[in-house]
């Protein structure tokens, strides 16, 4: 590889995330890169563009009820367990 290049392994690498995740940054948008054959190739400098990016998941937005819920309105569960029939 050019050393203005790298592979998704190694901008997982450089990112400290899974090269999967680099894969759906790709996918997304938020990362460019060029496909050659099976792989991508990423350039150095577009390292930056997530190199700020939030780790994990972002937070869900809060619910109009303050997270309590309407007893009546939460579904019940069987906590018996029916055995399976052979």
């Amino acid at each position: 590889m050019d050393k203005d290049t790298l592979t998704t392994e190694e901008a997982a690498e450089r990112l400290g995330i899974t090269a999967t995740r680099v894969r759906a940054m790709i996918a997304a948008g938020r990362l460019p890169a060029e496909r050659f054959g099976p792989v991508y190739v990423i350039r150095l400098a577009d390292l930056k563009l997530v190199a700020d990016r939030k780790p994990g998941r972002p937070p869900k937005p809060p619910s109009d009820d303050d997270g309590k819920q309407d007893r009546a309105a939460a579904p019940r569960r069987n906590k018996s367990r029916k055995k399976k029939e052979q």
